[in-house]
């Protein structure tokens, strides 16, 4: 059975970590679910206490560009699990995981412009803890399964979609979405992949409490 924590227990799980050697955690969930918000707190909180101990890496980072769907047939799909490269992101894990370079460049997604920003982040080695954030890091079929390599340890946000529906709705309506286009990202794209990821996801060492933060 998976273990339950909230995000306070979380942090300090992390802060006991050993300083030298390197911690990767992923945090999973669904579109909504918190993910982002939880992750960079848990950076923030970290850095807070002893700076340069954490680092964030998002999967969203590596979405294949908007012509690349285009000329795939997929941009209706974006953030679907075939929209993503995945082997790149497998290869940035494991060079974050050997820690035998002075830093790794690693992409950034810019939301206001759907464009993911190509080495917008620098992670050095000596950052002890990395944080990944996304919707399939612990997804149970090929290529997502192959990551699990390069986790120390996994957690995941389980949030009820009604609360996912409205979260992503003001998500949406704070880009200037109209109600029609809401309403067809909602049920055409992001709450399928939800499901994805409710389905299909492997378990979790630790389920956080959604909406339990705490302060830095």
């Amino acid at each position: 059975m998976d273990e339950t924590i909230d995000a306070a227990g979380l942090l300090e799980v992390l802060r006991r970590r050993p300083r030298e050697s390197r911690t990767i955690v992923a945090i999973a969930g669904a579109p909504g679910s918190g993910k982002s918000t939880l992750a960079e707190a848990l950076v923030d909180g970290l850095n807070a206490r002893d700076p340069g101990r954490a680092a964030l890496l998002p999967m969203d980072g590596f979405h294949f560009d908007d012509r690349v769907l285009d000329a795939l047939g997929r941009r209706a799909r974006k953030g679907a699990p075939d929209t993503f490269d995945v082997g790149g992101l497998d290869h940035a894990l494991a060079r974050l995981g050997a820690r035998d370079e002075a830093f790794v460049a690693v992409p950034v997604f810019d939301r206001g412009i759907e464009i993911a920003r190509a080495g917008a982040r620098l992670i050095p080695a000596e950052t002890p803890v990395i944080v990944a954030e996304g919707n399939y890091l612990l997804l149970a079929e090929p290529p997502w399964n192959g990551l699990a390599r390069h986790f120390d340890l996994t957690v995941r946000l389980d949030v009820p979609e009604d609360v996912l529906r409205q979260r992503l709705s003001r998500r949406w309506q704070g880009y200037g979405l109209s109600p029609e286009d809401i309403a067809r990202k909602l049920e055409e794209n992001d709450l399928p992949n939800g499901r994805i990821v409710a389905a299909r996801s492997r378990s979790a060492d630790l389920v956080i409490a959604p909406g339990i933060w705490f302060e830095k």
